[in-house]
């Protein structure tokens, strides 16, 4: 997806608006992938199951008033990258 650090969130898809072409990629049976088709940035993902539509923090415009509320996956983080904010961390 990234390589390295990724903010996102998640809301109803019904609250999120998208504006511009994405292209959409099945990536595991649960769960799809939303693109760029111009350059392959990752911007969405969406489970099958689920109502909610996580986005790329750094797709949106505009100020948001979002804050981070905790850190995910962070047993793959690599040695160098330091978590010291102390938000939760979940492995």
């Amino acid at each position: 997806m990234s390589g390295h650090t990724w903010s996102s969130a998640f809301a109803p898809e019904t609250a999120v608006t998208i504006s511009g072409p994405v292209s959409w990629f099945e990536a595991s049976a649960t769960a799809r992938r939303g693109f760029c088709p111009t350059c392959g940035s990752f911007l969405f993902w969406k489970a099958h199951d689920e109502d909610t539509l996580s986005f790329a923090l750094g797709a949106l415009d505009g100020p948001t008033g979002l804050r981070l509320e905790k850190h995910i996956f962070t047993a793959d983080k690599g040695d160098y990258y330091d978590i010291t904010d102390g938000l939760p961390q979940t492995p």
